[in-house]
C-alpha cells in the first residue's frame, strides 16, 4: 500500500525529476515506481510505502532505499527531485 491514514500522508504520487531532467522518478498510485536514467527507460523499478512524509523503497532486485518530502523537494537517498509541474 502506498498511502497511511488519508490525514497521515503526504501526496507523492506523480513524476519527481531532478534539476537537469536527468533522473525521472514516477511514483504511481497503487505502490510501484518506475525510474527512468537519461535515455534508460525502466532503469529502477519496484514498490514504495508511505509513512508521512517519508517514503520506504524496495527495488525489484530486493535493494531498498529511503526518501523523505520536506517543503515539497523530494529527498531520495543522494538525489534531490522535484514535483513535474504539468502544462495548463
Amino acid at each position: 500500500m502506498s498511502r497511511t491514514a488519508e490525514s497521515d500522508h503526504v501526496d507523492v504520487v506523480g513524476m519527481w525529476v531532478t534539476a537537469d531532467g536527468h533522473i525521472r522518478q514516477e511514483l504511481l498510485p497503487d505502490g510501484r515506481y518506475d525510474e527512468a536514467r537519461g535515455e534508460r527507460r525502466s532503469a529502477y523499478t519496484g514498490r514504495y510505502t508511505v509513512t508521512g512524509s517519508h517514503l520506504d523503497y524496495i527495488d525489484d532486485t530486493g535493494f531498498t532505499a529511503t526518501g523523505d518530502i520536506r517543503n515539497g523537494v523530494l529527498y531520495h537517498e543522494h538525489l534531490v527531485l522535484y514535483r513535474e509541474q504539468k502544462a495548463p
